[in-house]
């Protein structure tokens, strides 16, 4: 059967199942975002569900939060698409929350209280940390919110017609307006118990799949990877570095720039940062990341099972007559799995698993608006009002806990906007690809600063903003004049070109420029590091004294 054939008896069978079940989802959701709305509106409350979580949730919760669209569906789709090349994300994925356990999780926790921020201007002039750092993180999410609604968008696009922009579109728009709801309504508190549904069903879904696609090869993965081969259209190139990142010194270089971005991103993402401050201690900061390392190690396992699975049951070609990005392989492949189109069992499951997709897009992006608009109203707006604070009633640089909660509710729907827009413009990219962009940009603006500062000593204020800005701009002017915005056919704007940057991911020189900026602004600054407070920072971060 060819690929348009195939397509054409998929359309339609599946829409009224997993309609249902997208509804159940998301009416539980929204029972869990009433009820967590009941609680008390206090900051601790709705920026960090009140520090009452325990390792164990905490570490299901960061699964949530991490396990995103770009995980299922984008990296399952670069697989069935380019075979070997497309492991690295899983690799890159996993690897870097070796990072995080050795070097944030606990440091973290101690230093701050809600944002990055609070840890950069523990020991730094408060008001152009804050802005820095606030500025970064809302950058870094909407990135990443846009990697998400693309996903919900793919999925939507696929259940009601393969390529229907229209229903891409309002898949779009609603999977924007129910994250603006959840937060808006429900805080942390709600988005954790989200999450916490989300990886139970998707860990479940991901188990379901990699069962019955071994079960098709009879447990015998030669024979997998054999039959992958074969429906690739590749030939033994499938199998084999380069298929993506090869042939040419760009895309070699692309290739150590997406790994660069990869493992050092997942420490600067804000919305990962922000889950540590919702368990109790440092201790139970770094048990919730060996939670969140088991679930998410099996997941990413199952990741590459399922993507050499699409190869070999439903064929490359399929997979790309269906989204040329490959977002649509896994649904593709529940179906074939379930016996195909028109078929009760292959609707059956592709509704299961759309159900499943569209679950995880939204505990997701819930968690990474949360976490920007946190940022808009502890970070932005705290630093922005405070010279007006000295002459009213409250005490200079303390925003009261309501005026908080309530910037951020306002926020989280100028964010939420801003990121359908952006997803609208960015349709046809690899969901996977567009969340590696938004890693790149949090370990070239965020990491450094936040490692200078945990460990050097002599790092200073202007050595932070430097290094936020030295990161973020020259990773956002990079992308810009990138091959992913213009001068090809699958570019954000194909019919102009005005690349000059050769590169699609500016990992590569955006991270050193960032920890280069930091260096020479703490160089090059008037004032020196105040070493008492380095002490009190240090000792604070190590052993958690006058933790919050």
């Amino acid at each position: 059967m060819t690929a348009a054939a195939y397509l054409a008896d998929s359309a339609g069978e599946h829409q009224g199942l997993a309609v249902v079940l997208f509804t159940v989802f998301v009416t539980v959701t929204l029972a869990i975002t009433a009820w967590a709305g009941r609680q008390r509106s206090s900051s601790v409350e709705f920026f960090a569900g009140g520090r009452m979580f325990s390792p164990m949730e905490n570490g299901f919760a960061i699964s949530g939060d991490y396990m995103s669209a770009a995980s299922f569906l984008g990296i399952s789709g670069l697989i069935a698409l380019y075979g070997y090349d497309g492991l690295l994300y899983s690799v890159g994925f996993l690897v870097a929350w070796l990072v995080v356990l050795v070097l944030v999780a606990e440091l973290v926790r101690n230093c701050g209280r809600y944002t990055l921020a609070d840890v950069l201007s523990a020991r730094m002039k408060q008001r152009p940390v804050r802005i820095a750092a606030g500025t970064s993180s809302v950058v870094v999410s909407v990135l990443y919110l846009v990697a998400q609604m693309v996903g919900a968008g793919s999925l939507v696009g696929l259940l009601l017609g393969g390529e229907s922009t229209a229903a891409r579109t309002w898949a779009v728009i609603g999977c924007g307006a129910l994250m603006v709801f959840y937060v808006t309504f429900g805080g942390m508190r709600a988005t954790t118990w989200i999450q916490i549904v989300k990886t139970v069903l998707l860990m479940s879904g991901t188990v379901l799949l990699t069962v019955l696609v071994l079960w098709r090869f009879h447990g015998n993965v030669d024979d997998l990877l054999r039959s992958a081969v074969g429906g690739s259209g590749q030939g033994h190139a499938f199998l084999a570095p380069g298929l993506k990142y090869g042939g040419s010194w760009t895309s070699r270089l692309d290739f150590v720039s997406l790994g660069l971005a990869l493992v050092l991103g997942t420490a600067g993402l804000p919305h990962i940062l922000s889950r540590f401050y919702t368990v109790p201690t440092a201790r139970s900061a770094r048990q919730s990341v060996v939670w969140a390392i088991g679930l998410i190690g099996a997941f990413y396992l199952m990741t590459i099972v399922l993507g050499f699975g699409a190869a070999a049951v439903v064929g490359s070609d399929t997979v790309r007559a269906s989204n040329a990005a490959g977002n649509t392989a896994v649904p593709l492949l529940a179906e074939a799995l379930g016996g195909g189109a028109g078929t009760t069992g292959g609707t059956v499951l592709f509704a299961v698993v759309g159900a499943v997709a569209f679950a995880t897009i939204l505990a997701v992006v819930a968690g990474i608006t949360l976490a920007s608009s946190a940022s808009v109203a502890h970070d932005l707006y705290t630093a922005l009002r405070r010279p007006a604070a000295r002459h009213g009633r409250r005490d200079p640089g303390e925003a009261m806990e309501e005026d908080e909660v309530r910037v951020a509710r306002f926020a989280a729907v100028g964010i939420g906007a801003a990121a359908i827009a952006l997803s609208l413009l960015a349709q046809d990219q690899n969901i996977a690809f567009l969340v590696g962009l938004a890693f790149a940009v949090a370990a070239s603006a965020n990491l450094p600063a936040l490692l200078y500062s945990l460990f050097w000593s002599r790092f200073t204020t202007r050595g932070s903003v430097w290094a936020i800005y030295g990161g973020l701009v020259p990773a956002l002017l990079l992308v810009v004049l990138s091959p992913v915005v213009s001068g090809r056919p699958d570019a954000l704007f194909p019919g102009v070109d005005f690349h000059v940057f050769p590169l699609e991911n500016p990992g590569l020189i955006s991270i050193p420029l960032g920890f280069l900026a930091g260096w020479l602004g703490t160089v090059l600054s008037p004032e020196p590091a105040d070493p008492q407070r380095f002490a009190e920072t240090e000792v604070r971060s190590l052993t958690g004294a006058g933790a919050v």
